[in-house]
């Protein structure tokens, strides 16, 4: 990607520009929460947390994120540098689905946005950590179970997460939780309208996987 601004590199150093990440959340607190600690976890890499649109309404969500996109080369707080990637972690809810998430998939899609979604709410990739999920639930149900299963601090009035605790030791719980969410994906041809599913797992491997990569250490 061509990008405007200062080059990346550092002064007689062959190391490779690091990608970055915007990561627009719709939650006030839990996906934010969660995905501050994966960038501490990952340190160095640049990766860009916003809280964007309407509460709980995907399509504003995908608007903010695309006017977000539009702006960063023109703007000093993105350092006048487009991002690689720009993602938005969408809920599709239960019982009964955002009435624009049909119209902020087909927006994301158009924008070349990438959308990182779960059926029915982003704290069943939380629960993933301590539990398999295979039954349908509403996102109170979700949520209640996360409450009383999760050893990391959530509730569903506070809905703090502590990372930390959240993946166990040397991320134990997280690669349950990875594992069962690839397997609740395995052949399902419905994807996202299947009651439980999440994807939310591959944003974060990719997260991971350009951490790793030579220059993003």
């Amino acid at each position: 990607m061509a990008r405007r601004g200062k080059p990346l590199t550092r002064s007689g150093s062959s190391r490779p520009e690091q990608r970055r990440f915007l990561i627009y959340c719709e939650g006030e607190r839990t996906e934010k929460e969660y995905f501050n600690g994966l960038r501490r976890e990952l340190k160095a890499l640049p990766v860009t947390i916003c809280i964007g649109g309407t509460h709980g309404e995907p399509k504003s969500l995908v608007l903010a994120a695309v006017r977000h996109k539009e702006r960063a080369a023109r703007s000093a707080a993105d350092r006048y540098t487009a991002y690689d990637e720009v993602w938005c972690v969408v809920d599709v809810e239960a019982p009964r689905q955002h009435p624009s998430l049909d119209e902020a998939l087909a927006l994301a899609r158009q924008s070349r946005i990438k959308v990182a979604l779960t059926n029915p709410c982003f704290e069943l990739w939380l629960l993933l950590h301590f539990a398999d999920v295979s039954a349908y639930r509403t996102s109170a149900e979700v949520q209640r179970a996360a409450e009383k299963g999760l050893a990391c601090g959530y509730t569903v009035e506070k809905k703090q997460v502590d990372y930390e605790r959240l993946c166990g030791p040397q991320g134990h719980n997280y690669t349950r939780a990875r594992t069962r969410a690839r397997a609740m994906r395995a052949g399902n041809p419905d994807g996202r309208r299947v009651n439980p599913w999440t994807d939310v797992d591959e944003l974060v491997e990719l997260l991971r996987r350009a951490r790793a990569r030579p220059g993003n250490r």
